[in-house]
């Protein structure tokens, strides 16, 4: 069985965009709450939010935030790509386009 080169593309698309964007949405929300600590008055909770979201992180890499956000980001690729493979087989009419 031949995969044709519209698959791979979907594939390698799909699976690339998956792991995307867990990545930017995390560093948007930690970026946020570092601007939201130059605010006087929230410092301490947006290093509050901050301090979570980094341990939250840790749970998923051993202790490690960044091996925490490169896990989610490899699920969430891994998802994808299964979806598409889905899609793929399941509806052949995207098959010839």
């Amino acid at each position: 069985m031949l995969m044709s080169p519209a698959f791979v593309r979907s594939l390698l698309l799909t699976s690339t965009f998956s792991f995307m964007v867990p990545i930017v949405l995390i560093g948007i929300a930690l970026a946020v709450l570092s601007a939201i600590e130059q605010i006087p008055g929230v410092a301490a909770i947006a290093q509050a939010g901050a301090g979570k979201l980094l341990q939250f992180l840790a749970v998923f890499g051993s202790g490690d935030s960044f091996q925490g956000v490169l896990v989610i980001g490899l699920t969430c690729g891994l998802v994808g790509a299964l979806f598409d493979i889905y899609a793929f087989r399941r509806h052949p009419h995207l098959r010839d386009s």
